[in-house]
This record gives structure tokens, C-alpha cells and sequence, in this order.
């Protein structure tokens, strides 16, 4: 009888530890994230740190613009409790398959409210409005807030007005300074530091421009004591590469997707005070 009432009570405590550590594997399991773009990856991990898992699509020799979904990238889209894009005009080829998401597991950047507008000089289809928004670090942080209460998790800026007041003092010696862009994407990192926007060899989907249009260009970047060219490494550069021969001027690389950027609880203002390294670097 003694022995009997001993295993009852083993076998009970044995059941008790196991539901106690089935509730604290149920409380550790890390939202998982997914974002289409690096840029919006480096966004969710700064505003959620080791809390989540987060995982972007787009691979590192891709343009945004031209973003597809193998069968890989539909797990990961699968398994997600949320997703992340910019919307159906900037990501036009997937944007049938994540419009599917529900939305209470989807973020569409552009759709968020307070986000800071601006309009490119050539425009995208998206009315005319610059969907780069991740350029400018106050859009950031309304990205960053909206992860974090789509996941129920307190509110708070990734990057603070010091560190961009910081990133605008940088700058500022450079503000009327002349230059040109491989792709027109940087419309939002200009007008977030009162920067002189670039003259752009392609238009703001990566596309090559007409022969007029690039004659002009050649014709006020000279005009305009241009001091170099960017390049950006999702863009084969050729165009850009014989433009600067033409012009004596250098290439300088110009990164918007942050590709040599670690996923860290400190990406995003990394991310931008690498943008402001490079551009500093077209004047040096």
C-alpha cells in the first residue's frame, strides 16, 4: 500500500514538471518575422532584439524591385506570424501572394499612418510617392512601433533624435554639394537631412532612361560641378561606370538596402550612419 501511495506521488510530481516546463517552452517559442526586403529586416530586429526571430527574402545581389518567391520563401512566409512589405506597387511581383496574408499578420509599410512623404523625381506608380520610406529615420521608427504593437510589445524608437541630429551635423557641410545616383531612391534620405538631390541615370524602378534624358543628365551633372556617382550593389553598374568616364568622375558605392549590416538590436542606426559614411565619401 506504502509503495502504491510512493508511485502515486512520484508519478504526480513527474506530470507537474512536465506541465511547468511545457508552459515555460510555450512562453519562450520567439515570434518569427519575415520581412520581403533587407532594409525592413534590419527595422523589425532593432525593434524587437532577441525577443523574435527575424528573417528577410530578398537575396543580397536583388533589387526590391524585382523580388520572387521560390517554394523556400513560401515556408518561411507560411510559417510567420508576421509579415513585413512595402506594398503592392514597390514589390509588383508578390504582391498577389502576400495581399493573401491576413491582415493580422501583415504589415504594409505604406499603408502605416504618420509616415513621412515625399515624391520622386521620377515617379514610381505608387501616386507619385517614394516608397524607399526606411531611408528616412522618423519612418523608421513609425515601422519600428508598428511591429511592436502588431506583437504586443511595449512602443518605442529605434534610433533616438540625438543619434539623427548627430547624422544631420555629419552632413551638414555636404548639403548643397552636387552628385549623381544609379536609381532614383534616395529621395527620403534627402529630404530627412535637407540634403541637394541627385541627378539619377536610371528612374526610380531601376530602369535605364532614353538617350535625351541621359544627354541632359550629362549636361547638368557638368554644369553642376558634380563630385561623383553612386552605385548601388543590387544594380549592375556599367551604365553608371561609362557615364563616369565620360565625366571624369568617380563611382561611389551608395548602399539603401544595408546589405553588409548585421540583423542586431542596434542595426538601424548602424545602418544609417554607414549611409552617411558613404556619402560623405563623394567629397572627400
Amino acid at each position: 500500500m506504502r509503495l502504491k501511495i510512493q508511485y502515486n506521488v512520484i508519478v504526480g510530481m513527474l506530470a507537474l514538471l512536465g506541465s511547468i516546463a511545457s508552459a515555460q517552452d510555450s512562453q519562450t517559442v520567439k515570434p518569427r518575422v519575415v520581412t520581403t526586403i533587407k532594409p525592413l529586416a534590419i527595422i523589425a530586429k532593432s525593434a524587437l532584439g532577441d525577443s523574435a526571430v527575424v528573417e528577410y527574402l530578398q537575396s543580397n545581389n536583388q533589387s526590391a524591385h524585382d523580388l520572387s518567391l521560390p517554394v523556400s520563401a513560401l515556408k518561411k512566409l507560411d510559417r510567420a506570424d508576421l509579415v513585413l512589405w512595402i506594398g503592392e506597387d514597390f514589390e509588383a511581383r508578390v504582391a498577389k501572394t502576400l495581399n493573401r496574408i491576413p491582415a493580422s499578420r501583415r504589415i504594409t509599410v505604406l499603408d502605416l499612418p504618420l509616415l513621412a512623404s515625399h515624391t520622386e523625381t521620377v515617379h514610381h506608380d505608387h501616386l507619385g510617392a517614394d516608397p524607399h520610406v526606411w531611408l528616412n529615420p522618423h519612418n523608421a521608427n513609425v515601422i519600428a512601433k508598428a511591429i511592436q504593437n502588431k506583437l504586443g510589445r511595449p512602443s518605442s524608437n529605434i534610433i533616438t533624435d540625438r543619434q539623427i541630429a548627430d547624422a544631420a551635423a555629419q552632413l551638414l557641410p555636404f548639403a548643397k554639394q552636387h552628385y549623381l545616383t544609379h536609381h532614383d531612391a534616395f529621395g527620403h534620405f534627402v529630404s530627412a537631412f535637407n540634403l541637394s538631390p541627385g541627378m539619377s541615370i536610371r528612374d526610380a524602378s531601376g530602369g535605364q532612361q532614353g538617350a535625351k534624358t541621359q544627354y541632359l543628365l550629362r549636361k547638368t551633372a557638368s554644369k553642376n560641378n558634380a563630385r561623383c556617382i553612386f552605385v548601388e550593389p543590387q544594380y549592375a553598374d556599367k551604365d553608371a561606370s561609362v557615364l563616369a568616364q565620360q565625366l571624369q568622375l568617380p563611382l561611389k558605392p551608395l548602399d539603401p538596402q544595408g546589405f553588409d549590416q548585421p540583423l542586431t538590436a542596434v542595426g538601424y542606426p548602424a545602418f544609417l550612419n554607414g549611409l552617411v559614411v558613404q556619402f560623405k565619401a563623394c567629397f572627400d
